[in-house]
């Protein structure tokens, strides 16, 4: 009987697209993602300045948009697991961003 031993490696993120339909994840094993942005409403309604704005974290295990205060893993992209913001947050964070775009315009 032979014994193989396997190295797991954690998936990594090395570059992301954002289009106004779907997040394209590029992973460093060669495999490209792609997840519908209704998944994530913060991206969905930004524009595309804010959603260009992206950085990875963790050493390519998560993705942040600073203008949009958004965090999304490469763990939940691959379990297929959408925004887990709830309904009032998500409510929340629409009304303070109204606001401040009011402000900024006056």
């Amino acid at each position: 009987m032979s014994t193989w031993a396997v190295e797991i490696q954690a998936a990594r993120i090395q570059h992301v697209a954002v289009t106004e339909d779907v997040l394209t994840v590029d992973l460093a094993d060669g495999r490209t993602v792609l997840v519908p942005m209704a998944w994530y409403p913060r991206l969905q309604y930004g524009d595309s300045q804010e959603r260009s704005n992206w950085r990875l974290i963790g050493r390519g295990e998560g993705i942040h948009w600073p203008d949009l205060d958004e965090d999304i893993s490469v763990e939940n992209i691959l379990l297929g697991q959408p925004s887990g913001e709830s309904p009032r947050s998500f409510k929340r964070w629409l009304e303070e961003r109204s606001t401040y775009s009011q402000q900024s315009a006056a």
